[in-house]
């Protein structure tokens, strides 16, 4: 068994669904030491192993360049409706804010970017949520990071509270049943926990490839378990990318 090198990882996007996740399960992955970066404070679940820094978004680049992490993972995003459905608004935290950390962090020396996006994300869709997605996809790509990690999940279920749009509700509450019909080319559209989101951004802290990659769905799934042997803990024969 291989002693996997400690990846310093820091964290925006911390006090979302995946990241609040991620957080909880940082104590699970030893080889990942831990920093998030957040615009307000926010209740830690007993034993998180990690450092929180409250700061303004604005200075959040400038914090990464100081931090020089290994790994920048970003669960960073807004909603439509908080964005007050104003698209640049909307853009300006999606993209402008994401790509500017990604850049301190790629210009810092950083090896690696994980980041969400979502399943449908291209630059040429119609849907602005989706362009946004695929606009920034693109950016990241090319970057100067050795590694970047696109998780592109469904639907997220995970508790927000009252943090939810009334379709989103619904959407999940159907969930069960539209997931069952999704087979195929369509099993990428079905839903994932938040969980298994966050499990695989730390899984995949340090991946040994360097290049570009895509996780669907079944992706995500998969790369805790390709990580794990990947480290020598036991061996695969497919290969981490998807």
């Amino acid at each position: 068994m291989s002693e996997a090198k400690t990846q310093r990882m820091v964290l925006i996007g911390a006090t979302g669904l995946v990241g609040m996740s991620l957080i909880a399960q940082g104590r699970d992955f030893p080889h990942v030491r831990l920093t998030a970066l957040a615009r307000r404070e926010a209740p830690l679940p007993d034993g998180a192993r990690m450092e929180m820094i409250i700061a303004d978004p604005a200075n959040w680049p400038g914090a990464i360049a100081d931090m020089k992490p290994d790994v920048l993972a970003c669960a960073l995003g807004t909603t439509w409706q908080k964005a007050g459905k104003d698209e640049q608004a909307f853009r300006a935290v999606d993209y402008g804010l994401v790509l500017q950390c990604a850049k301190a962090a790629a210009h810092a020396g950083t090896r690696q970017m994980v980041t969400i996006s979502s399943v449908g994300a291209d630059p040429h869709a119609k849907s602005f949520y989706l362009r946004v997605k695929g606009e920034l996809e693109e950016a990241i790509k090319k970057l100067d990071f050795q590694r970047v990690d696109i998780l592109r999940p469904g639907l997220l279920r995970g508790h927000r509270g009252d943090d939810r749009r009334t379709a989103e509700r619904l959407a999940i509450a159907a969930s069960p049943l539209l997931d069952v019909v999704l087979h195929g080319q369509y099993r990428r559209f079905r839903s994932i926990g938040a969980d298994d989101v966050a499990r695989a951004m730390l899984a995949l802290a340090g991946a040994k490839s360097d290049g570009r990659f895509l996780h669907d769905n079944d992706g995500i799934h998969r790369a805790p378990v390709m990580a794990r042997a990947q480290r020598g803990i036991f061996p695969v024969a497919s290969s981490l990318s998807d």
